[in-house]
């Protein structure tokens, strides 16, 4: 199991994942040996996943994909294989559709790396990557928080967490995710948003208003 797998559990407990993030037709980008589908039972909002190989040409760039065309985007562990994250950080938000998602995960430096970069736990790992750090202990570590700023005002972060889930802070060095239960990763999720959104600085007022009945629907069945 990767990591879209041992998130996929996790996640399917989360109903922002199951009813808002992973809704309609999505693209997983690099999943081949753990691809999102596997897991689309968990989330019946899906309505299919187009999966991006090595062999369709450069995931950074999506070459031949237009400007917002899926309702999601998900990579696990694919950011950090990228020669600039930040191009194809822009690139893979760039096919989000107005309302839609990007569902990122990366590992987390001090968790997967634990101090030693080049990677020895995964020879292909050009970078490495943390929520904010000031200082890190090599010179290829990235902020995510960096990145998404550099996205401008369609970027609305919606999630950016560090996850730790069965992860073992005791143990003596070692890839932890070789196992079936840790994660050390980050968790990005952004939607996108739409213009009307852009132009007025948010979501703006909502229209419409609401009835007696769902007033008290609403409070709990109270007068």
């Amino acid at each position: 199991m990767g990591a879209t797998g041992r998130a996929a559990r996790r996640r399917q407990a989360d109903g922002a994942f199951v009813s808002r993030y992973f809704v309609g037709l999505g693209l997983d980008i690099l999943g081949e040996s753990d691809p999102l589908a596997l897991y689309q039972e968990f989330f019946p909002r899906i309505g299919g996943v187009r999966e991006w190989r090595a062999a369709d040409g450069d995931a950074a760039s999506l070459a031949g994909v237009p400007d917002w065309h899926f309702d999601f985007v998900h990579a696990a562990f694919a950011l950090q294989r990228q020669e600039d994250p930040a191009a194809a950080l822009s690139h893979w938000f760039r096919v989000v559709k107005p309302g839609g998602h990007l569902v990122i995960l990366v590992p987390d430096e001090d968790l997967y790396e634990q101090g030693v970069f080049p990677s020895n736990f995964a020879k292909g790992h050009r970078w490495s990557f943390t929520v904010f750090k000031s200082r890190s202990f090599h010179g290829r570590s990235t902020n995510l928080l960096d990145l998404v700023l550099r996205l401008g005002a369609a970027a609305d972060l919606r999630r950016l967490a560090v996850i730790e889930e069965g992860y073992r802070r005791n143990l003596p060095r070692w890839d932890q995710t070789l196992g079936p239960t840790a994660e050390s990763a980050i968790e990005l999720v952004l939607r996108r948003r739409t213009e009307a959104e852009i132009a007025f600085g948010g979501e703006g007022p909502r229209k419409g208003g609401l009835t007696d009945e769902d007033r008290r629907l609403l409070s709990g069945g109270k007068a």
